[in-house]
């Protein structure tokens, strides 16, 4: 069994979201959210939600299936970020010039399943 989660329009940059992301690549999910709850980063916390989210989306899949849910069997089987759209802003300068300043933002995508061999 295996569970999906997916923030869009996170307003951090992909490039700080996919350092949290490669930290908890193929970990336990329980490990993941202790290394992301401890993390420094600012970009931990939209990443850390997203795996909190697809941890209750996995329990709920099990609940329905009626099958027994362990959170620890639960491991990150595939977690990436990608470029969502990019916000324009426009700030007034000196002598009549305005300044462009681009904010970017992102998808981050979560995907967990139980361990092989635990089923």
């Amino acid at each position: 069994m295996e569970a999906k989660a997916i923030a869009r329009h996170v307003r951090v940059t992909p490039r700080k979201a996919r350092r949290m992301v490669d930290l908890i690549r193929g970990k336990q999910a329980v490990e993941a959210i202790t290394i992301l709850k401890f993390a420094p980063q600012d970009a931990a916390v939209p990443v850390r939600k997203v795996l909190e989210s697809a941890i209750a989306n996995a329990r709920v899949k099990a609940d329905k299936a009626g099958e027994a849910f362990r959170e620890n069997d639960l491991v990150i089987k595939e977690t990436y970020v990608d470029e969502g759209v990019t916000l324009k802003r426009f700030r007034a300068r000196a002598q009549g010039r305005a300044g462009r300043i681009n904010k970017r933002t992102s998808h981050i995508t979560v995907v967990v399943a139980q361990k092989e061999g635990n089923r």
